[in-house]
């Protein structure tokens, strides 16, 4: 199962973002990958906003996590510095608690995510961006299917 989704501007990419933050249940994984200025952070704004968060989400390259709270805490990860890192950075932890998290670059700390995630692949066309969603596990294939009615 994949789904594609299309937004033009990015009014759409927050608000497709926020559509899965009200759709995400405790403990979850996405996994967003795309190039750099492809609209990671941007849909992580909309899904803080999904999740009720009223702080004001920015990317953490430099901090590697930022946690916010709403309904369930954010815990917003950029693991773009990480490439080769082999040190035990707790964030297994953070993977099996209730927080919502979120990994931009996660193919740098592949070997330390949990299996079944939701994988969202942003890619820029032409003005807009196309998101793919592809959900490993059954509770990403039902958050899925309740974004894509």
């Amino acid at each position: 199962m994949k789904i594609e989704i299309f937004a033009l501007k990015e009014e759409e990419t927050l608000s497709l973002g926020e559509r899965l933050g009200r759709a995400m249940t405790a403990n979850s994984l996405i996994t967003l990958s795309g190039d750099l200025g492809a609209g990671k952070t941007t849909f992580t704004k909309g899904l803080g906003k999904g999740l009720g968060i009223t702080n004001v989400i920015n990317s953490p390259t430099f901090t590697i996590l930022k946690q916010y709270q709403g309904k369930y805490r954010l815990s917003h990860f950029d693991a773009y510095r990480l490439e080769g890192q082999s040190d035990d950075l707790g964030f297994e932890e953070i993977f099996e608690s209730d927080d919502i998290c979120v990994v931009e670059w996660a193919n740098y700390i592949e070997e330390l995510l949990p299996t079944e995630r939701l994988e969202i692949q942003i890619y820029k066309v032409d003005e807009g961006r196309k998101f793919v969603f592809i959900p490993i596990g059954e509770k990403y294939k039902r958050i899925c299917q309740e974004l894509s009615l």
